[in-house]
């Protein structure tokens, strides 16, 4: 289906206009080298050492660690969360207010996928971790009877998309899942037209250096390679793949991934936002939080209906 412009008042369009006008001031996040994830991921945690952080469960499946958040009493489902960071920095903890968000308006457990990081392994081992925490959520014995919702944002949802396909090879486990939720991702590693036009006015991305961030994370590959599902989820089979719910900017360079990807998704339900950049459900603007109560509604009504 084609994204539906998301409805938005003049009020909220302004105030996303304003935000925009301090993020034109940041610096763009750039994939250029192996030391400044580092730099990056090690300050990351170091600010999550400071910060009090939720009762959570940690979780070794496999040698994938995962982080589990629950609600007080019996979940009536649970979300698979596939964190963002370009691939190369973010961790399980730091999505901790975004899920416990869902677990409490939609009274779920939140498992979130700690998969290795693209500085050190190579990007299908992040894509077979993240299967490896689907497999094991998707046949444990505490989760058995629940209805079971992927989200992914960004990097993540990438992630998503990919574990979503390559779950195809049991279709036992894939009938399991009741929906997704995709936030802004990359679903096309050779760089979608939207990409490849990115001028030097994209916000938070580095929008011109990103085909070439993209060649990085992916050495040694031709762009017929690059695009082979599922490391291009964009190329897979979406036949018999649950509902998704998608999001996206339109001054994001990744527009044309949710755009494209939408028509492809049978069941996929997609909305472009106005003036909006890579990022928008962590801006402190109406317009994401109507997005996060929307999403969060969705994967309430889809969970009802799974049950």
């Amino acid at each position: 289906m084609a994204c539906k412009p998301w409805p938005a008042s003049e009020a909220e369009l302004a105030q996303m206009r304003r935000f925009n006008q301090k993020l034109a001031w940041l610096p763009r996040f750039k994939i250029r080298n192996r030391v400044t994830p580092r730099l990056i991921q090690a300050l990351l945690r170091v600010s999550q050492t400071l910060k009090k952080a939720p009762d959570a469960e940690r979780k070794l499946v496999g040698s994938v660690p995962v982080r589990i958040l629950r609600p007080s009493g019996k979940p009536k489902g649970v979300v698979l969360d596939i964190h963002g960071g370009g691939w190369v920095i973010g961790n399980a903890q730091m999505d901790d207010d975004l899920n416990l968000g869902m677990v409490n308006a939609c009274d779920v457990a939140v498992v979130s996928v700690d998969y290795r990081l693209a500085v050190d392994t190579p990007v299908e081992g992040l894509m077979d971790d993240c299967l490896t925490a689907a497999r094991w959520l998707l046949t444990d014995d505490e989760f058995a009877d629940l209805p079971v919702i992927v989200v992914g944002e960004s990097a993540g949802g990438h992630l998503a998309a990919a574990t979503l396909l390559a779950l195809k090879e049991s279709p036992q486990l894939l009938q399991r899942v009741s929906g997704a939720v995709l936030y802004y991702g990359v679903y096309d590693l050779t760089g979608t037209p939207s990409v490849r036009a990115a001028g030097p006015d994209t916000l938070l991305l580095d929008g011109p250096g990103m085909v070439e961030a993209l060649r990085m994370l992916t050495p040694g590959l031709s762009d017929d390679e690059r695009r082979r599902p599922p490391l291009s989820p964009l190329y897979g089979d979406f036949e018999g793949l649950p509902p998704a719910l998608m999001f996206v900017g339109e001054l994001d360079p990744l527009k044309d991934d949710t755009l494209m990807l939408a028509e492809r998704w049978p069941g996929a339900e997609a909305h472009l936002l106005a003036e909006s950049a890579h990022g928008f459900i962590h801006f402190p603007v109406a317009m994401g939080a109507g997005v996060l109560a929307y999403s969060r509604g969705w994967i309430t009504r889809t969970i009802e209906v799974s049950s």
